[in-house]
């Protein structure tokens, strides 16, 4: 197998010499083809499994269809995001306690695949008002657990994968999660009439998925790194904090990121100022499912190898493209063209090429950027910090959406085009 392990790493990598490494022990490099193909296959499931039990898009149809109240279907992406950001800052310390980070992350899948368990069940079995607590139950589970892994995986990556590889293994799985989800979009938009059956078994594939991904991650060889600084609670995480006063490359960072959230927050306003009807976006899961899928497919491993080469260019680049691409929304909008059948797809695509950029290119500056025993601190920080910031802007963005959509649009496209600014200041880190 070592021969065959070898040469799909060398392959995937575009590398003659697979022993080269940069920032990781003789041990870790001996076994990084071996980890490298297991990151991948494990991050990729893990994927896959948030595309197929998608809050924004898939949870959000099932409980309008379980009868659930507006008020409850819109917690959904709060949940998600707060639930997966605002913990880390209190788990990094307790998972620095981990001699193997690696266990953090397989109990995090385990977690969220009894989270989309408890959905599907709630599902089959309930409606209406209990129907969307126990969902929101069931994902809150999955966040918080996803909190966990987000922290574990940055440091485990850099421990076990060298620097100029990590962009690529996080991009494959990317691409390889994006082909799973466009065809779960495919399927949805042939089978319409079965949509409810479609959501249900792709909600329990997400559950085995995670689970799969547990298993093949705990296979990972990883060596056991230092566990000083390993304190829990309140006092650790206000301690954290210094960080951000101490290395002012990380709070610059912290506010490029916070600004490119606006890839991330701009999608249901285009869909909202295209509609203008709630119940046509639900008509179209399929189709905005695939958008969102496509644009993971063609850019996830080209983002990953250009993050190689350069996060911070990608960073800049994304912030300049998610700009570009709400301007040309509201153009469209303006021209009346925001009703025809290929406008709002156009738009959405091209946004959600930019976000994949921002996801890829944030994660593997931060874990390029920080210093090895403080990975899993720095990942914590930011990670909390942007919860917050997420928050906030969906609060802001729902009041600046009473203006309507093409104002909070406007200001999500200058809120981009300064984090690509914001992103031109940081220090360049691919000749570090």
């Amino acid at each position: 197998m070592r021969p065959a392990v070898q040469t799909a790493f060398e392959t995937l990598t575009s590398d003659d010499d697979g022993r080269v490494c940069k920032d990781i022990s003789d041990k870790a490099c001996k076994e990084q083809p071996a980890n490298f193909l297991r990151h991948a296959a494990a991050l990729g499931l893990s994927k896959a499994a948030d595309g197929l039990a998608d809050p924004k898009l898939v949870l959000a149809w099932l409980m309008t269809h379980l009868g659930a109240p507006a008020g409850l279907v819109g917690l959904l992406v709060p949940v998600r995001e707060a639930g997966a950001l605002l913990p880390q800052l209190f788990t990094a310390a307790r998972i620095r306690a981990m001699g193997q980070r690696k266990w953090a992350w397989v109990g995090a899948a385990v977690g969220q695949g009894i989270g989309a368990a408890i959905i599907l069940l709630a599902a089959l079995t309930l409606s209406g008002v209990t129907g969307g607590l126990v969902i929101l139950a069931g994902l809150a589970l999955v966040a918080l657990s996803r909190s966990v892994a987000s922290v574990a995986y940055k440091d485990v990556l850099g421990k076990t994968i060298a620097k100029t590889r990590r962009g690529t293994v996080t991009g494959l799985a990317g691409s390889g999660a994006a082909a799973v989800t466009l065809g779960f979009a495919a399927v949805l938009m042939v089978f319409s009439d079965a949509r409810v059956v479609i959501v249900l078994v792709a909600l329990g594939l997400a559950a085995l998925a995670w689970a799969a991904a547990a298993g093949i991650f705990a296979g990972l060889s990883e060596e056991r790194g230092a566990t000083d600084g390993g304190a829990n609670g309140w006092r650790a995480a206000i301690e954290n904090l210094r960080y951000l006063r101490e290395d002012p490359q990380l709070a610059r960072f912290i506010l490029a990121r916070g600004l490119l959230t606006s890839t991330a927050l701009a999608p249901p306003y285009l869909v909202v100022m295209a509609s203008g009807a709630g119940g046509a976006a639900l008509e179209g899961l399929g189709a905005l499912v695939a958008a969102s899928a496509l644009a993971g497919l063609v850019s996830s491993y080209f983002w990953g190898r250009l993050a190689d080469i350069s996060a911070r260019k990608v960073l800049i680049l994304t912030g300049l493209t998610g700009a570009v691409a709400l301007a040309l929304a509201l153009g469209f909008n303006a021209a009346g063209l925001a009703q025809t059948i290929w406008a709002l797809p156009l738009a959405l695509f091209a946004l959600a090429l930019s976000h994949q950029g921002v996801r890829l290119g944030r994660s593997t500056y931060l874990v390029d950027m920080a210093p090895q025993d403080r990975r899993a601190i720095y990942t914590a920080i930011s990670n909390t910090v942007i919860g917050v910031v997420l928050l906030a802007s969906g609060i802001f963005g729902a009041l600046a959406a009473l203006a309507g959509p093409q104002a909070t649009l406007t200001l999500f496209a200058l809120m981009a085009i300064t984090g690509a600014w914001v992103a031109y200041g940081l220090t360049e880190l691919a000749e570090a």
